[in-house]
Order: structure tokens, then sequence, then C-alpha cells
């Protein structure tokens, strides 16, 4: 079958109601599926039992600290944009124990550390910006860096099956960063949505050998040319949509010039220093480490879990937290994200998805902090307009 499948073209047609199949193939090889779906009032991602959790028929409208599920007037499954949590959470979990310890026989201590997790997933959904995101992570995290990692063992399992964006979000700037509204590659399979009252389906692309394999499945015939160029459209249309707009060329110098700015003491006048932008951001990585005991010391636990450089005590050291200010810790957040994120990486830290102005409480927006910051050093003539989009300002 795989013989036969890796002779086939690579892209097809596929019925709205092939999205069952696709998930039964796939846990039939032994994959936990996980996608979007309807959780707490919002999308969020989650284990897949069968297609029919994901969100067929439901959209968001997005804002400046705000977000709203809304009706839409077809059954799309993805015509909703990036909701509050990321694929991050599943190859970087928010809290994972590394290893535990109890007393040896004689002396000392036995420390065992936790086996990686065994399943395989599939993601399922996964949006352009999320695709560059998940491959950031792996320029932090992966096993380049970081070889027999859990990170390393979660990430070398996924199927991935990205999905094009035809509809992007009040709040969206992927087409400023280059991340979107098209999938690069490193996806297994690509899906373009085709949504209306009256039709669904999907044009499916395959991206590697393991996708390739995967369509002999599903129920495909070869796309038209029609179809094609549908799609096309839509995906061509999604990146004069965007809600949002931002200068990328050039952030790192604009950042690295703007220690000073005055702008850092107004943004900082609104800010919570609560962390949600770095909690909701995908390519966030930061870390701390805690290590716990029971009563009679004879169980101890190393336990990971998620950080952000928005709390205090994130930059302790003996005598004190060097950025005691709430300036300096958001200028700390953007210029690492945006500037000195290209040292360390070779390339900005944001993607474009919009979840930190979204999710952020006092609905600061970082599209428009970076205008201000041009603005102020004199470079608004390089700038293009920042977005009004379809919300207001944060």
């Amino acid at each position: 079958m795989a013989d036969e499948a890796m002779s086939r073209p690579s892209v097809w047609q596929l019925p709205g109601t092939g999205l069952e199949p696709l998930c039964a193939a796939l846990k039939a090889a032994g994959y936990r599926v996980i996608g979007p779906r309807l959780a707490g009032g919002a999308i969020g991602l989650g284990e897949l039992e069968s297609s029919d959790d994901l969100p067929f028929g439901w959209g968001v409208s997005l804002a400046p600290g705000g977000y709203r599920l809304r009706r839409r007037t077809d059954t799309a499954a993805f015509g909703h944009s990036a909701g509050p949590g990321s694929w991050k959470q599943f190859l970087h979990p928010p809290r994972q124990r590394l290893w535990s310890a109890r007393p040896a026989d004689g002396a000392g201590f036995v420390a065992e550390p936790d086996p990686p997790a065994e399943s395989k997933l599939a993601f399922l959904g996964v949006r352009p910006c999320d695709l560059r995101a998940i491959q950031i992570q792996d320029q932090v995290l992966g096993a380049d860096r970081h070889p027999g990692s859990g990170y390393a063992a979660r990430r070398s399992g996924v199927f991935i099956i990205a999905v094009n964006c035809t509809e992007p979000g009040e709040t969206c700037f992927c087409a400023s960063m280059g991340t979107g509204p098209s999938a690069s590659p490193g996806y297994d399979l690509l899906l373009t949505e085709l949504a209306s009252q009256t039709e669904h389906s999907f044009i499916v692309e395959a991206g590697s050998p393991a996708g390739q394999a995967m369509l002999a499945d599903l129920p495909v015939r070869p796309a038209q040319a029609d179809e094609l160029e549908r799609a096309r459209t839509g995906v061509a249309a999604a990146a004069a949509q965007m809600g949002r707009t931002m200068q990328a060329s050039g952030l790192r110098e604009l950042l690295a010039a703007s220690h000073d700015a005055a702008r850092w003491d107004d943004v900082a006048s609104r800010c919570l220093t609560c962390g949600n932008c770095t909690m909701a951001c995908p390519t966030c990585f930061c870390t701390t480490i805690e290590d716990v005991t029971d009563l009679r010391g004879e169980h101890a636990e190393r336990w990971q879990s998620w950080a952000s450089c928005f709390d205090l005590d994130f930059s302790y050291l003996h005598g004190g937290p060097v950025r005691q200010s709430g300036v300096s810790r958001y200028r700390q957040w953007l210029t690492h994200k945006l500037g000195t994120w290209h040292d360390q990486f070779g390339s900005s830290g944001c993607v474009g998805c919009g979840r930190c102005i979204v999710w952020c409480p006092v609905g600061i927006d970082l599209t428009e902090e970076v205008a201000a910051l041009h603005d102020e050093l004199g470079d608004a003539a390089a700038r293009p307009g920042t977005g009004s989009g379809q919300a207001g300002p944060g």
C-alpha cells in the first residue's frame, strides 16, 4: 500500500466527510489525535475521540483583551483563529517531572529519570503561524541542541496535518512576519478548507513520505483546476485581510536602540506583569525547577514548570531580582522576542499569531508598541500602517 501511495500525485480533493477516515487512519497507525475542540467557552486543543469533536461551524471574534465564539454560516472545521492554547503544551508541557529519588540500600540515594512519553501524537489543524512556532521550538529545544531530551523524544513521533489559513482573525499579523497565511514546509499533510453554505471539502497535499502513504487510506480523488484556484484565491485573500501589520525588517536594530525610550514607561503604566502573554505565546520556552520531598525524607522529586520573564523572581540573583520594575520586565520580553532572539536563533521569536494581544487582560497590542517605538525613534516614514484592522486599538 505504501509503495502504491508513493507513486501517486500529491494534490488531492478530500470531501468534508473525509476527516473521520483521516482520524481513523491516524488512530490505526498508533497516533493519539490532537486537534481543536470547544472547551470552556473557547476553541482549545485536546485529544479527539473522532472528527465529531472538531468545532464545525464555529468561528471567533478577536480584539485586544477580548475573545468571543460566534456561529458561522457554513460548516467549516478550521474557520477560526488561534485559540488560547498552542501545540507547545504537548511538546514542552507546562509541568513535568524530570526524576524521582529514593534512599539506596546502605548509603546515598537512587535517582530514576521519568521515561519519555511512549504515545505518538498526530496534530490535526496546525495553522501556518503555529507550524512556524513548532519549528522555532525545535531550534531552541530540539534534538540538535538537546539530544535525548524529553522534548526531542516527543517531537520525533509527531505527525503534522497543517491547515492553510483562509480567514485570519482581527489580531493576526502572520503575513507581516512571513509565517502565513500559507504553510511553509514541515508538515506531513496540508489541508486547505473550501467551505460554503452548499459545499465542504479540502485540498490535500502531502509534504512527506509518511503523509503520502497516509493518503492511501483516505477517500480522495485528484483535485480539479477550479478547486485548486479557489484554494489559492482563498489563501491569497487572507494575506490581505490581516487584522494587524508589523514592520518585521529592522526590528533587531530598533529594539537595540530603544533601551531608554519613553514608550516603555507608557506601556508599563498599563502592564499588569501577569505573564499571560508569555503563557499564551507558542514560542516562549522559559522554565523553572522545583525540588520537593516528603516529610520523612524517603522520596524526592524534581519538577520543571513554565516560567515567565514577567515574574519578579525570574531574574533573582543573590541580593534580589535584577529586573525589579515592570518597565524593565516588559522591555526584556519584547526586546528578546523581537530583537536578541535573532542573535540566539537566527530569526524572530514572534510568529504573528496575535495570542499575546487577545489574552492580555488590558489589551496591550505589541504591534502598536513597536509602531510607537518607530515613531519615537524617528523611523515612522519607513513603517507601514499598523493595524486598526477590524478591531479597535488596545
